[in-house]
């Protein structure tokens, strides 16, 4: 007796949970042929925590010539804050150079951006002080010979009563201490002995004073104009003096990184006009005031710049070693892939052809080297160049 067999009988006998059974042993098959592996395929005694499912590839020796493979090594990370801030003049060597006494300036002797020598005159002004004090000196001197005459004249005469003679006598030295006092004063002023003799002998006055530089430096600001009343103290300084070879570095911190700054901090600075270029410095003033708004405290440091190439107002990046170098498990650049989902991962063998994605946990980047917190172990096989080529061939389409 025969009986005939119908395949759709055959499937309807079967349950629909046997059903789901076959075909998601025929998914995970499909699976491991397109380089899905599990966690048995990873390697042993890693110390590494497997995933359930980590992704494994095999490459040919013709992949293998893409990538790098070695041992997983350590690197000492410096412990480094960065800030930015901006380029000042070091204010403890800048002077702004008032006159000693209000006048109205006659005229400029030196320009914007020029190198002065100590001393050096920088602009003069006509003050009525000096005017006053130049003819005080000229009436003194013209007493001085007066009484120097009559002193002599009453000498030279006979019969002149002793009372007479020390009267002229008395009358000449207190002239000889009116010119000396005379002379002081307008040596006050800046002028020289030579200058007051020639105000003396030809009686007239000079009512010039010189203003100048009391440091060698560059100056950094003019605000004198001819004609410009100036007065001691009286802001705008006509001129500002500074020694441009310090510069000062002003950046801000979180106020909850405060306690890892201290002062003497060796600090590298980097500006934009020379991104090649490392400036040396040290940490020479923690503010005390905390914006309330940013909660930032001010940090200053001293750039060393002997051939003035930062500029005031220059935007500055600074980076500040605050803890001595950790040595920490570690791979290069090249061999740690960020993927779409936001996680670091990097790749490891234990045979060279085999390949295991290894999910990781990363710290500090520094000089093209990256810190591996989790996932990894110093010794393991891992890829150091090339990593993001094994992890593109994954997003690969399967091939039939």
């Amino acid at each position: 007796m025969k009986y005939p067999v119908h395949f759709s009988k055959i499937f309807a006998g079967i349950s629909v949970a046997a059903l789901a059974t076959i075909l998601a042993m025929g998914l995970l098959e499909s699976g491991r042929s397109r380089g899905q592996a599990t966690s048995s395929d990873v390697p042993q005694g890693t110390g590494a925590k497997p995933n359930a499912a980590e992704a494994a590839l095999d490459l040919s020796p013709s992949q293998l010539n893409t990538i790098r493979i070695e041992p997983v090594g350590s690197y000492k990370f410096p412990v480094e804050k960065e800030a930015v801030g901006s380029i000042d003049y070091d204010e403890d060597l800048s002077v702004q150079v008032f006159p000693d006494y209000q006048g109205t300036i006659i005229s400029t002797l030196t320009q914007l951006g020029a190198e002065v020598h100590i001393d050096q005159p920088l602009y003069t002004i006509k003050s009525p002080d000096l005017i006053q004090a130049e003819s005080n000196l000229i009436a003194a001197a013209a007493t001085f010979v007066l009484t120097s005459k009559e002193l002599a004249r009453v000498q030279g005469l006979g019969g002149v009563a002793e009372r007479e003679k020390e009267q002229a006598a008395s009358d000449q030295q207190t002239a000889e201490g009116a010119l000396k006092a005379a002379r002081d004063a307008v040596r006050v002023f800046g002028k020289t002995d030579a200058e007051i003799d020639q105000i003396i002998s030809s009686r007239k006055i000079d009512p010039a004073l010189v203003v100048r530089s009391p440091i060698p430096g560059k100056i950094t600001a003019k605000n004198a104009q001819p004609g410009w009343l100036v007065q001691p103290g009286n802001l705008p300084a006509p001129y500002s003096v500074s020694d441009v070879s310090i510069k000062w570095m002003l950046a801000n911190v979180m106020e909850s990184e405060i306690p890892l700054f201290h002062l003497g901090q060796p600090v590298r600075v980097r500006v934009m006009s020379y991104p090649d270029r490392v400036f040396l410095g040290r940490v020479s003033k923690i503010y005390e005031t905390v914006d309330p708004n940013t909660h930032r405290v001010t940090i200053r440091s001293e750039i060393v710049d002997p051939k003035d190439e930062l500029h005031p107002g220059m935007l500055a990046n600074f980076v500040i070693r605050v803890h001595d170098p950790i040595e920490a498990t570690s791979l290069p650049a090249n061999g740690v892939v960020r993927e779409s989902d936001g996680t670091m991962t990097a790749w490891v063998t234990t045979d060279r052809h085999h390949f295991v994605q290894r999910i990781i946990k990363t710290g500090l980047r520094i000089d093209g080297q990256v810190q591996i917190l989790e996932g990894l172990q110093r010794g393991e096989l891992a890829v150091m160049d090339g990593a993001v080529f094994l992890s593109n061939m994954l997003e690969a389409p399967p091939t039939d």
